[in-house]
């Protein structure tokens, strides 16, 4: 969970998620971002070109081009903000991680044929090396 979708805070993430994915030994080639402030200004967009990443963005009042984010969006919404009460935000906000990481590596994704998102990745589908 982030504070906010100002610049920095876009960039930030930007070059964590590059590094992960970098770490895994991927390369992104594409990003697609909605049209928000954060996402074109100069700081995120120049990180992002000097990784040589091409920016896509989604055309306004578009959601549907995204649609991979809106079905997490989606997911999210139903299995971890809402799908239970919680006793505070923090007691949410502190499980947030944990549902992230069953997400990508053990949660069965329909559209992976039953696998989760990780198993696409060669060489990173190893559970047990990944929570070792």
């Amino acid at each position: 969970m982030l504070p906010d979708e100002r610049k920095g805070t876009c960039a930030a993430f930007m070059r964590r998620a590059l590094r992960f994915y970098a770490g895994l030994g991927l390369t992104v080639e594409r990003v697609m971002t909605d049209n928000g402030p954060g996402y074109r200004s100069g700081e995120f967009n120049e990180l992002l070109a000097a990784a040589g990443v091409r920016h896509v963005y989604t055309r306004p009042y578009s959601p549907w081009q995204n649609g991979k984010v809106e079905r997490m969006n989606r997911t999210i919404a139903q299995e971890w903000q809402y799908g239970r009460a919680w006793e505070s935000e923090a007691g949410r906000a502190d499980a947030l991680p944990a549902f992230i990481e069953r997400y990508n590596w053990e949660r069965p994704h329909s559209a992976c044929g039953g696998l989760p998102p990780m198993s696409r990745i060669v060489g990173v589908n190893n559970l047990l090396a990944h929570n070792s």
